[in-house]
């Protein structure tokens, strides 16, 4: 008998502590600033609060159960094109689980989600120095656009 295969789910709310490590391992990669305290709660809100989910996690587990990765997105709007698309905010998978086939499981998760709400495109960023997930990304047939991503903090009023 075989090992199960590895397996892309939705995340459930007892995966969320683990989600927040792989988001806090996601900034380190990325050299960015790490989560603030309290991601799981504020993530368990947006996935599975009294309102409609506004984010969608997807998780690469492992066939032991423990999860190697994660994949986040939300329907967004395109003004110039006049339609809904789904921006995947973060895909992330542990170093030590690269290369084994669970970024295109994710991938084609995050797919089968655009196709679910029925949104015709998936678009995301990468840093540009992220030369991995660029090679990645185009083997998918990606295309890349060039842009410059500013973020402006909003006072409390």
């Amino acid at each position: 008998m075989t090992d199960p295969a590895p397996r892309v789910r939705h995340a459930r709310p007892a995966d969320l502590p683990r989600v927040a490590e792989l988001a806090a391992e996601h900034a380190a990669y990325e050299k960015a600033t790490p989560p603030s305290p309290g991601l799981a709660a504020r993530l368990d809100r947006l996935l599975f609060g009294p309102h409609p989910p506004r984010l969608r996690c997807l998780v690469a587990e492992l066939p032991d159960g423990s999860l190697a990765g994660y994949a986040t997105c939300a329907p967004e709007l395109s003004t110039w094109d006049g339609v809904e698309y789904l921006h995947m905010d973060c895909l992330y998978l542990s170093a030590a689980h690269r290369g084994l086939g669970l970024g295109p499981l994710l991938m084609a998760a995050v797919e089968a989600e655009a196709r679910t709400l029925g949104l015709a495109e998936v678009q995301w960023q990468t840093p540009t120095w992220n030369e991995g997930a660029i090679r990645f990304y185009d083997r998918l047939g990606a295309h890349a656009k060039q842009k410059l991503r500013y973020s402006l903090p909003v006072s409390p009023a």
